[in-house]
């Protein structure tokens, strides 16, 4: 299982247990993910980091100061 945490602007747009597509982009020298459509963002990854899932399962949200932030887990190690 791999975890990872994306950044979201306002809270209630997905919700634990959803099942979330992401999007990858493409940098000149990293990637990073969507959650589809334009809910949360991931920071970059190096390309031997990239996620292989398409899909995941929101674990948590959680909020702080900064925001909101969406964990979700994919079937992968």
């Amino acid at each position: 299982m791999r975890t990872v945490e994306f950044k979201m602007e306002r809270p209630g747009l997905v919700s634990p247990g959803d099942k979330v597509k992401i999007i990858e982009r493409e940098g000149t020298s990293s990637y990073s993910y969507i959650i589809d459509p334009a809910v949360a963002m991931s920071g970059c990854f190096a390309a031997r980091d990239r996620i292989q899932s398409e899909y995941g399962i929101v674990k948590d949200i959680r909020e702080n100061a900064r925001g909101f932030y969406v964990v979700v887990d994919f079937d992968e190690d």
